[in-house]
């Protein structure tokens, strides 16, 4: 399993429009497009990297509901990321990852 803290902005968005799979346990696997790789408006004073956000967008449903998954990524490994829910739009549902 990758370490998430090793991980910066410029590692995620090489991989922007590339699919991760989610691990859904018994009902198999969800592919969710990595939108967007963000830094964070402000740096924080010391910390050891600069804080990013991630957007992912999945299908419409289900919709999952905010907990750790397991996210597979062809270059990256697998990764357990804490995702939310940010809403559902035409390309289907929208979840956020941050990372300080």
């Amino acid at each position: 399993m990758t370490d998430l803290s090793a991980l910066t902005v410029d590692d995620f968005a090489a991989t922007v429009g590339t699919p991760y799979a989610l691990d859904v346990g018994a009902a198999g696997t969800l592919a969710l497009v990595l939108r967007s790789a963000t830094p964070a408006a402000a740096a924080t004073t010391g910390a050891p990297r600069e804080p990013f956000s991630l957007l992912f967008v999945g299908p419409a449903d289900p919709m999952l509901p905010q907990a750790t998954y397991l996210l597979t990524h062809p270059e990256l490994g697998e990764l357990p990321v804490f995702l939310v829910p940010v809403g559902r739009d035409a390309d289907g549902a929208r979840y956020e990852a941050v990372f300080a």
